[in-house]
């Protein structure tokens, strides 16, 4: 899965201090010359993928979401808790929903939910 991001440093912020999901490479995007192609970790052997595209006037279109709802990541509980506290202090928006799911938009008005269960798991139960 690959996002839009219209500010590369502002992406790396948000993505690698606030979120903690290291940066694993930036790389030139070879179909648009002066465009990125860069990654982070979220964990469990999975790269959330991001291009940015200078001076290409997107308008009104914005790839980032396309027919997408949102990108759930899972976060091991004592995880989950940390980084709430840091959207909290961040002033980031966001909504709990049964007490294991955080809801918010990255800069850049993707939606996305940290899930405090390990990956193959939902609410306790084993999924896969």
């Amino acid at each position: 899965m690959a996002l839009l991001s219209s500010d590369v440093e502002r992406t790396i912020r948000f993505y690698q201090e606030l979120l903690e999901f290291p940066l694993t490479e930036i790389i030139e995007n070879r179909d648009y010359q002066g465009s990125n192609h860069f990654f982070f970790d979220i964990g469990n052997g999975n790269l959330l993928a991001f291009f940015d595209f200078p001076g290409l006037d997107l308008g009104p279109y914005q790839e980032v979401l396309g027919g997408l709802h949102h990108v759930a990541i899972s976060v091991d509980p004592a995880t989950w808790e940390r980084l709430r506290g840091k959207l909290e202090m961040a002033g980031v928006p966001h909504h709990i929903e049964s007490g294991a799911s955080i809801y918010f938009r990255d800069p850049d008005g993707a939606r996305l939910e940290l899930l405090a269960d390990h990956l193959g798991e939902m609410y306790g139960s084993r999924v896969m």
